[in-house]
């Protein structure tokens, strides 16, 4: 009897065994079929996100640089992709806040986000980073110190220097303050400031003397700065320093506001009225050149 019951429940055993076995085998089966299609299908999806990515960043590029905005049609045909693809994808940086569209004309614009994204990483350390190249370039052609300079309250702060192959270079050091309005690169930052700012400042700064030279006069000051507007191109002729003379030229970010200046200081025995002709030009180039990797489009 014991016996019976022992050889009853080995083959029970075996069996469950071979049941289980069989269907684990089934299972597996099943899921090495499907594989091939859950690799295809997780693939094509990354594919998938990947050209949403490309085309979103692309309208977003597109819209970026029509300042007067762009309508659908127009935005379509410049990315090369079908209307209800571009508005679909428009209608989701919209909602999201990075493009915005405007009730009466349904034009398409950058939104603030995107703003607020590029102001946080445009700060002062990434402005030396990008600065500092183009200084060294500027200093290699001119001979001459570079500077770059921001705003801060009625003065101006180097944040930036270069080092040039003449003789008797200055020694400004980095992080140093000078008066706005008798430094090239002030007066080329105070050229910038709407017209109630600039009576603002002109209020409550004394416009006190760094040298014989230096203009003390609202009026004189008023008339340089309606030249610098005009031109573009700041200079400061022994105002500062009786030894030197500087020309300077804003830089604007991607807003196309302006948020410093840059320029080159030399003796004044060397910096001659010749010297500052042509140096202006390269001047102008780097300014150019240090705007655009702040994000200006012009």
């Amino acid at each position: 009897m014991a016996g019976t019951l022992a050889s009853t429940r080995i083959r029970a055993k075996a069996s469950t065994k071979r049941a289980f076995s069989g269907a684990a085998r089934a299972k597996t089966a099943r899921r090495l079929r499907a594989w091939p299609h859950v690799i295809d299908e997780a693939t094509g999806k990354q594919r998938a996100g990947v050209q949403s990515l490309r085309r979103a960043f692309t309208i977003l590029e597109a819209v970026a640089r029509r300042r007067e905005g762009i309508g659908l049609a127009d935005l379509s045909k410049l990315v090369g992709l079908h209307n209800s693809t571009t508005f679909h994808l428009a209608k989701t940086m919209v909602a999201l806040g990075y493009l915005r569209q405007e009730k009466d004309t349904k034009r398409y614009r950058v939104g603030r986000p995107l703003f607020a994204l590029a102001a946080s990483a445009l700060d002062e350390v990434e402005m030396v980073n990008l600065a500092t190249p183009v200084l060294e370039n500027l200093s290699r052609k001119t001979g001459e110190t570079s500077h770059f300079a921001v705003h801060m309250n009625d003065a101006v702060v180097v944040l930036a220097r270069t080092s040039g192959s003449g003789a008797f270079q200055l020694t400004d050091r980095v992080g140093v303050v000078r008066p706005a309005h008798s430094t090239a690169l002030g007066k080329a930052i105070l050229a910038s400031l709407r017209p109630d700012q600039l009576q603002y400042f002109l209020k409550r700064s004394k416009l006190e003397p760094s040298t014989e030279r230096s203009i003390t006069d609202a009026r004189m000051l008023l008339r340089e700065i309606d030249e610098i507007r005009r031109t573009g191109v700041a200079f400061d002729d022994g105002e500062f320093n009786l030894e030197v003379r500087c020309v300077a030229v804003p830089v604007r970010d991607f807003t196309g506001n302006v948020v410093g200046a840059l320029g080159v200081s030399g003796p004044v025995w060397r910096m001659s009225d010749q010297r500052i002709k042509s140096g202006t030009k390269i001047v102008l180039s780097a300014a150019a050149e240090l705007s655009a990797a702040f994000g200006a489009t012009d």
